[in-house]
């Protein structure tokens, strides 16, 4: 039996909650990354995120960027490791009152956007990420990209971590994500989505944009959930998961 844990960024509307199908698609994950309120979500939407995720059993996690809404954290931006550590820190605050409010528990940290991008190849950006992380609480675990920097200063640090792999995005022979700049960054064939997912999953590789298997560690795969077709993508991806032995179950910490 193969296990991976399907973990999914939410809380990304503001006043309403009225972006993505993040009510439907808590069903089917395990971990749930919450945006922070800086590249998007507001106070309402992070404390019905979290009530949400109590409730559906699912782990809870902060999803920090930088602050760029306009943007939705998805623009680099000219910052110093110092700026890093201090936003990193700041979110997951703000998002641990309000699961301490509700009596549940932070159970992880993921980077968004350009942050996460940034980090996976800078050292000094992912070493700040990783202490705000461990200055906050070291029994958090930390997500990041498969292999990338982000991993690496963790586990300098004693941090339980988990290598991130995306079933709708395409990789470059690096091991990096293909920039959302380019025309085939994502796929939206969900065939492809679902045989993608499998082969990190089973082989622990993926086919990079020239043909290139390359090495993942796949202890975790993203489903984004402000996609269009993100909810039919995790009710499809589940049920063929069990039909390839697969099981869907939360990263353990230390």
């Amino acid at each position: 039996m193969y296990r991976v844990d399907l973990n999914c960024d939410m809380g990304e509307g503001f006043g309403q909650y009225s972006l993505g199908h993040d009510e439907e698609i808590m069903r089917y994950i395990s971990s749930a990354n919450i945006a922070c309120g800086y590249h998007a979500g507001d106070p309402s939407t992070m404390n019905k995120a979290v009530k949400l995720a109590i409730e559906n059993g699912v782990n809870i996690g902060a999803h920090p960027g930088f602050p760029d809404l306009q943007g939705f954290g998805r623009r680099n931006m000219a910052v110093s490791p110092q700026d890093v550590y201090e936003l990193v820190l700041y979110q997951i605050g703000a998002l641990s009152a309000f699961v301490k409010a509700q009596g549940g528990s932070l159970h992880h940290v993921k980077p968004h956007g350009a942050l996460y991008n940034m980090a996976a190849i800078d050292k000094s950006l992912a070493s700040e990420i990783a202490k705000a992380v461990y200055h906050f609480d070291p029994q958090l675990i930390l997500y990041g990209l498969a292999g990338s920097e982000i991993i690496k200063a963790g586990e300098k640090l004693g941090l339980a971590t988990a290598n991130e792999v995306f079933a709708d995005r395409t990789y470059q022979s690096d091991g990096t994500l293909t920039p959302r700049s380019n025309p085939n960054a994502l796929t939206s064939n969900i065939d492809e989505f679902i045989s993608q997912a499998i082969k990190m999953v089973k082989e622990q590789k993926v086919t990079s944009t020239v043909g290139i298997d390359i090495p993942v560690k796949a202890d975790t795969i993203c489903i984004h959930g402000d996609g269009s077709n993100a909810l039919s993508f995790v009710q499809t991806i589940k049920e063929i998961f069990r039909k390839e032995n697969i099981s869907i179950k939360p990263i353990l910490g230390r």
